[in-house]
């Protein structure tokens, strides 16, 4: 695009960090339907929040189509340029100084790696929530699965529509063998590590 300037901010993120106690991150969340993502994130948001104080956004698929990305369907194109407009608000959110948790199940490799390159390094943690697609089917909360095997539903992630697992997560997390809690305490206990943030324990 032609005519444009981007203006510069006089605030830097270097700024915005020092005032909030912890770094900024982007938890991207990947998986299938069913496979645990948004209730892990919530619970992650939750954790983060209230027991470490820390500044945090979540960004959740059903909410993102029904605002920002209701223009968009469910076809190759259109799944590429959801993640990318999401790709855009967090790296906006990242450079405010939060925490971005984002939960969608983003299936082409190629898109998740696009946000991780805009964004600067180290500050893309991709979240794996490895679940065998039997497994999603027999959870099926929103009974997508069922309508996608009756043609009811087209494109459909994983019936219709490929998935493709990422090849080096930050964190794979086997939500058909832990729970919630236990997946949350994995994702604060890498945090930690990193130093993201500090304990809470003196």
């Amino acid at each position: 695009m032609t005519n444009l300037t981007p203006h510069p901010h006089q605030i830097d993120p270097q700024a915005r960090t020092a005032i909030k106690g912890h770094k900024p991150l982007v938890i991207w969340f990947t998986g299938l339907s069913g496979s645990g993502k948004s209730s892990i994130a919530n619970e992650l948001e939750q954790e983060l929040n209230q027991q470490f104080l820390v500044h945090t956004y979540l960004l959740d698929g059903d909410n993102v189509r029904s605002g920002l990305n209701s223009d968009l369907g469910f076809s190759v194109e259109d799944r590429a340029e959801n993640i990318r407009r999401i790709g855009e608000v967090a790296k906006m959110m990242l450079d405010a100084g939060l925490i971005v948790i984002t939960a969608f199940i983003s299936p082409y490799r190629q898109e998740r790696d696009k946000v991780r390159r805009i964004l600067p390094e180290t500050s893309f943690c991709e979240v794996f929530v490895d679940c065998p697609l039997e497994i999603c089917e027999q959870r099926d909360p929103k009974g997508l699965y069922a309508a996608a095997r009756l043609g009811q539903i087209s494109q459909f992630t994983g019936i219709s529509a490929p998935y493709e697992p990422p090849l080096n997560p930050e964190i794979v997390i086997h939500s058909d063998h832990i729970s919630i809690k236990e997946a949350v305490k994995q994702i604060i206990d890498f945090l930690l590590a990193k130093e993201i943030m500090q304990s809470t324990i003196h």
